[in-house]
């Protein structure tokens, strides 16, 4: 297996860790150990655990409300249309959706710029899933030691009990979170009931069964081994940091070297015997999700879950040693330099973010429920009416992007005493039709071959929907 070289930390003569100069090999895959996470309390715990809350409620409400009869979220797949809240859009607007995705990969790109991987430890729907699987499990099997203790013991009553609750747990809100996202495509008010009837189709309980398992394997078993060598995002980090980039790190040169003392000691006591504060009580590490230690430097596997902040400033509270020896910093401010916050990269990704949603925001709002083609029968040039004029035929491809059924009314400029053979079409909510028109003009009036129209189509019941296309007329030049 290819190895990389990395540095050993051993502990000196006294105790105190420190690096050592010679080098050592590790492994690039490691067997993996399980990670037994401590629960803690603190204001950045605070903040995830309430933010966490907010986006599973949201997710698993927002299927159940309607808007007019219909979901308020719905992507109805078979009749392709996505409704989101009071505006249907059609896959011709797909254009929106991969301008929306764009918008958020530059959002991507700012935060981490400015915060680091801020998105994993808050936001991110595997972290959010994770810690709510680790919270059952605290519930059921208790704090983290009692849980190693647990796993130690051979089966018994008692460990059978638990294991068999919390799984059990964890499937039910891998099936809620399947019949969720499900529902989302399907509306959910009747295929839960459809579901637990069996009469459901086949895709639904595919689908429904697919979530199922991944987010029972994702979030019950794998956890932090999707963050370390699944998530891309892990991969791609390092080449967005800066030495501005606000990040959590440990303050080696308050901290080191670290060691056991006596709580009786005071801080200036603590100094003067040649410790720094770090008391080795490895707590940064036990709460850790991803089971690293911070005091080894920036890591890609760190998700920027501040709960080692959390549980540090719980133990410099506990010594009365000042907070902040584990904290968001910059590099730049941990060698004792000024943080530039307003550095050119951040200011550029923050501009085109802002330029971009603008246009997104004007985009949907002024965008029109209406969309047509005009293609100009190519089978022949032109055509001469019994009454000597000339005429071109044209296929409309009308497409009503609105939730309501209009009638639109065709007429055309562009020549003078141009004639339409029709100009009314009526297309229903959401449909499609094609429909032909045919186009007359006075030969006196052509003065060259190709002259260009306009076809305009607008809604009789609404004249701020109003469409407008560019075509050629073809006639004869006398």
């Amino acid at each position: 297996m290819e190895k990389i070289p990395s540095k050993d930390v051993t502990p000196d003569p006294v105790g105190h860790h420190a690096p050592s100069d010679h080098s050592v090999t590790q492994e690039m895959y490691a067997r993996r150990r399980h990670i037994y996470v401590r629960e803690i309390k603190g204001l950045f715990q605070k903040i995830r655990r309430s933010a966490n809350w907010a986006l599973m409620l949201t997710f698993f409400l927002l299927p159940w409300f309607y808007i007019g009869g219909r979901p308020a979220v719905w992507f109805d797949l078979p009749h392709r249309e996505f409704h989101i809240f009071t505006a249907t859009f059609y896959p011709q607007e797909f254009v929106l959706l991969s301008w929306l995705l764009i918008i958020c990969a530059f959002g991507l790109f700012f935060i981490t710029v400015f915060a680091g991987r801020v998105w994993c430890g808050y936001t991110c729907p595997q972290s959010v899933w994770t810690f709510l699987f680790i919270w059952i499990e605290h519930r059921i099997e208790g704090q983290r030691n009692r849980r190693m203790k647990l796993d130690k013991q051979s089966m018994n009553a008692n460990k059978f009990k638990r294991k068999v609750a919390k799984h059990a747990i964890w499937l039910a809100v891998a099936l809620a979170t399947g019949m969720t996202f499900v529902g989302y495509f399907t509306p959910i008010r009747q295929l839960v009931p459809d579901l637990f009837t069996l009469s459901a189709n086949g895709w639904s309980f595919f689908w429904v069964g697919f979530f199922l398992v991944f987010t029972y394997l994702n979030a019950g078993w794998l956890r932090e081994q999707v963050c370390i060598y699944m998530c891309p995002y892990a991969r791609f980090q390092g080449v967005m940091f800066d030495r501005d980039t606000l990040i959590v790190s440990y303050d080696a040169a308050r901290g080191e070297p670290r060691g056991k003392r006596k709580r009786s000691l005071s801080h200036e006591e603590v100094k003067e015997a040649g410790y720094g504060d770090c008391i080795d009580c490895d707590l940064c590490v036990q709460v850790c999700p991803t089971g690293i230690d911070i005091r080894d430097g920036l890591q890609y596997e760190c998700i920027t879950c501040a709960a080692c902040i959390d549980a540090c400033d719980s133990v410099m509270d506990k010594m009365g040693y000042p907070r902040g020896l584990i904290r968001y910093t910059t590099e730049s401010s941990l060698e004792g330099e000024k943080t530039r916050i307003l550095r050119p990269r951040l200011v550029g990704y923050f501009i085109a973010l802002a330029v971009m949603i603008g246009a997104f925001a004007w985009a949907v709002s002024d965008r029109t429920p209406l969309d047509f083609d005009a293609e100009r029968d190519r089978t022949q040039l032109y055509q001469m009416t019994g009454e000597g004029n000339i005429s071109n035929v044209y296929s409309l491809t009308v497409r009503n992007l609105d939730s309501r059924d209009h009638t639109y009314r065709l007429s055309v400029s562009g020549l003078p005493d141009l004639s339409l053979d029709r100009q009314n079409i009526s297309v229903a909510a959401g449909e499609s039709r094609k429909a032909v028109v045919t186009i007359q003009a006075d030969p006196d009036v052509i003065e060259k071959p190709s002259h260009s129209i306009v076809l305009t189509l607008e809604a009789e019941d609404d004249g701020s929907i109003q469409l407008e296309r560019d075509a050629r007329f073809i006639g004869n030049l006398r």
